[in-house]
């Protein structure tokens, strides 16, 4: 056996998208093993600039508000944290800390992930204190509203949507999570009735490319006249959830998705009546285990 790096496992990935104001940060760390990111969730969601931390699948979520905070780091109990995250242009600067193997997370198995653009770290392991810090892009969050590509002889939203995510999959534009919404089960569904938004993670100046790639795919692959793509750029979709849990309970209008969408910022990409659905679905992404039932 030889193992050229026995002391370091690089993270798949680190991306952060920022709200509009740049007040807040969501950094999304893609684990390479579980065991370590779930052991950094819990010490790290104890950092005072961390407003709440999650695992979605092998994603590990941050959502933190902008600026310093010393960190007491104490063996076993807190051990590592997130020092700072800045805002400079486009780009966010993220500082962590931590002790021992603490300090080898805070350090090597971070700076070298895809997507981080330099790093600045500091001897780390044994019984050291160490800290890193890491340079990612700024990014935007895209959220792609899907529903009404199949037909009730073939085909399944779901799995279509994921894997058009997954083709345009690149730095420029991440795709971050695929979640499935259940909706009201209206009369002329196909089956049962459930609609996908996809999350992405976009630098400045790549949204539209990509959008217009979804587009084109689901235009080619889809089986329905009635398919609907809504889009949502902003970091927080919550301002949807009414329309979207009354989408979720009975039946309501094409002509209502369309005022809701007008008055909270939703470019209509394609406007069969699966809109009614994919906007319904946008305001669940990443909170996939809640969205699977009503």
């Amino acid at each position: 056996m030889h193992l050229s790096d026995p002391y370091n496992i690089r993270y798949k990935g680190i991306y952060a998208v920022a709200n509009r104001k740049n007040e807040l940060v969501e950094i999304m760390e893609h684990s390479n093993c579980y065991g370590g990111s779930a052991w950094a969730l819990y010490h790290y969601s104890k950092s005072p600039l961390v407003i709440k931390g999650r695992s979605v699948g092998d994603m590990m979520r941050y959502l933190v508000r902008v600026g310093s905070s010393a960190l007491a780091l104490q063996s076993s109990t807190a051990a590592a944290g997130i020092e700072s995250v800045l805002i400079n242009g486009d780009e966010i600067e993220i500082t962590y800390s931590g002790l021992g193997g603490g300090g080898v997370g805070a350090t090597t198995c971070r700076a070298y992930a895809e997507g981080v653009l330099r790093c600045n770290i500091s001897e780390s392991g044994g019984g050291k204190r160490a800290s890193g810090t890491i340079v990612v892009p700024r990014r935007e969050r895209v959220l792609v509203g899907i529903d009404n590509t199949d037909s009730k002889e073939v085909g399944a939203t779901w799995t279509l949507a994921h894997n058009i995510g997954a083709a345009l999959d690149s730095l420029e534009h991440k795709y971050i999570s695929h979640t499935l919404v259940q909706l009201f089960p209206v009369p002329d569904k196909t089956q049962n009735c459930v609609g996908t938004v996809l999350e992405f993670a976009c630098v400045e100046g790549a949204k539209k490319e990509l959008l217009e790639k979804i587009k084109e795919g689901l235009l080619k692959y889809s089986v329905s006249s009635e398919t609907g793509m809504v889009v949502l750029s902003e970091f927080d979709a919550s301002a949807l959830m009414e329309y979207s849990k009354l989408c979720r309970s009975k039946m309501i209008t094409k002509e209502l998705t369309l005022k809701t969408a007008a008055e909270n910022g939703v470019e209509i990409w394609i406007d069969g009546k699966g809109i009614i659905g994919a906007l319904a679905a946008v305001p669940w992404f990443s909170r996939n285990d809640e969205s699977v039932h009503v």
